[in-house]
């Protein structure tokens, strides 16, 4: 299949104060931050997919009313942002029927899609699949196929694939630099790689024909946000510090893509033509 350029480009809608010590001291800002993405979209006549947490869709319907009602896709990104290998299966089982409730709630439908918080499907819990199939699931975007300090399965391959259940697995796209594979297309990569690495990364997929996956989060270039350590980096001061590393950016590099004839679609779109 041609893929004209695919820039599968994707929110993580999440509150990133979520497990944060005393939480409720800093501000809410999905809102003010999602709209900046809605505003860039809509300026590039662009449709994507947003990832939302359930507890995001629970505070925020009016949020996922307007994603809505702009044509975007919503699918799931858990409840509450769980890591999927820190769940039983029957732990997970329930952690997506609630996202799921909490979407359909918000006024969602045909929700085909799932993301794992931290792309933690990893070989030790390909069950996760099973249980999505159970659900109604049709699409997954949950590996990070090379080795990570977090979760990775680099075994699983760069490669999007159909699993035996029918799943499709879109593992996020990486690029060597140096000794490491790393997924150069989203979040604090996106901003913390030299522009140059990026952008030739994405040449590189375009030219072979293969989708640049990307995510990015409400706080990725939120400029206005307190200062706090963030959750799951065990309190590191050097990778709190580039959750806030240039931020202010975020949308420059973003233009940047687009000019290399980049085409973002929704997942449910590029699979549909499939």
């Amino acid at each position: 299949m041609k893929t004209n350029n695919t820039f599968l480009f994707s929110i993580d809608l999440e509150d990133v104060r979520e497990n944060v010590e005393n939480k409720h001291l800093y501000k809410d800002r999905v809102i003010e931050n999602t709209q900046v993405y809605l505003n860039w979209l809509k300026q590039h006549q662009s449709k994507c997919t947003f990832f939302t947490v359930g507890k995001v869709a629970e505070a925020h319907p009016e949020l996922i009313q307007t994603i809505l009602a702009e044509g975007h896709e919503i699918a799931c990104h858990s409840y509450a942002h769980t890591p999927v290998a820190n769940q039983t299966p029957e732990e997970f089982r329930i952690d997506l029927s609630k996202n799921i409730q909490a979407l359909q709630k918000a006024g969602c439908t045909n929700i085909k899609g799932y993301r794992a918080p931290i792309f933690s499907i990893d070989k030790r819990c390909e069950w996760a699949y099973d249980i999505m199939k159970e659900l109604g699931i049709t699409y997954s975007s949950s590996v990070l196929p090379a080795k990570n300090p977090l979760y990775g399965w680099p075994e699983f391959g760069q490669e999007y694939k159909q699993l035996p259940n029918g799943i499709i697995e879109f593992p996020i796209s990486l690029d060597r630099f140096g000794p490491l594979n790393l997924p150069f297309a989203g979040g604090v990569y996106f901003r913390a790689l030299p522009e140059f690495l990026i952008l030739r990364s994405f040449k590189k997929y375009f030219k072979n024909n293969q989708p640049a996956l990307s995510y990015f989060h409400p706080y990725d270039l939120d400029t206005q946000q307190e200062k706090f350590m963030h959750s799951g980096i065990n309190d590191n001061k050097f990778f709190n510090w580039l959750m806030y590393y240039n931020r202010e950016n975020l949308i420059k590099r973003l233009d940047k893509v687009i000019a290399l004839n980049a085409h973002i679609t929704t997942y449910s779109e590029f699979i549909s033509k499939l």
